[in-house]
């Protein structure tokens, strides 16, 4: 039989020697820089306020350096159970993750996946739902969370925009910062004020925002960008 062609996922083009590598590390350094209450940033949401602004890939690569560069054990999760993304950028099984645990009580650290990256372990979303608000709940998402924080040093979770659903705020009473992605060029100024007024009852937790697709440089496997952004502290 011919040889299967590898999968390609999104760590083959992780270039650890890119000026891109550096900006994510800035990203990781200001994510834990001023600690929130006296704490450290252990669980950090990365969202955007619509769809297809680049949450994942920017989620994913910060997730990759943090492994990589910072030699943390670092947690991916994907929370964005509508429209997981996770699974395809890092060619997994998109089964066994959040949704079985929400829905069956499954214990999270028996549905890990690891990854060829040292370090770096993925939870996937599991198996897509149509309407998972009425799964989440403060508690599930503090049981997984604390669960995750005795074996990991960082979690980052990929969740839902902001404007279509509730889902960002349900989690974000759980974390301990959130960032924000915006793409430049596509992304309306009002619907970016908007995102800004939701998340107001939250604004402590706001940790800044990624400015994405400031250029064409993408490997043209993935539709959307990751070279070419910049990372803006909020100010507080």
């Amino acid at each position: 039989m011919p040889r299967r062609k590898k999968d390609l996922s999104v760590i083959d083009f992780f270039d650890i020697e890119s000026p891109e590598s550096n900006e994510f590390r800035r990203v990781l350094h200001n994510l834990n820089g001023a600690p929130i209450g006296g704490g450290e940033r252990r669980a950090v949401l990365v969202t955007s306020a619509m769809l297809s602004e680049g949450k994942s890939l920017i989620c994913s690569f910060l997730a990759m350096t943090s492994a990589r560069f910072k030699n943390r054990k670092t947690l991916l999760i994907d929370f964005d159970l509508r429209r997981p993304m996770i699974h395809k950028l890092f060619s997994v099984n998109l089964q066994n993750g959040v949704s079985d645990i929400l829905t069956e009580g499954i214990a999270s650290r028996n549905v890990i996946k690891q990854t060829a990256l040292e370090n770096l372990d993925l939870l996937t979303a599991g198996k897509v739902m149509s309407n998972p608000s009425e799964l989440l709940s403060s508690t599930a998402i503090h049981r997984i969370i604390e669960e995750m924080k005795f074996y990991y040093e960082l979690i980052l979770v990929d969740s839902p925009p902001l404007l279509p659903v509730l889902d960002p705020m349900i989690l974000l009473e759980e974390m301990d910062g959130v960032l924000i992605v915006v793409k430049a060029g596509e992304t309306q100024r009002d619907i970016v004020v908007r995102a800004r007024d939701i998340l107001a009852a939250q604004k402590d937790k706001v940790v800044g925002v990624v400015v994405n697709n400031l250029k064409q440089s993408l490997p043209y496997h993935y539709n959307y960008g990751y070279y070419g952004y910049h990372h803006k502290p909020t100010k507080q």
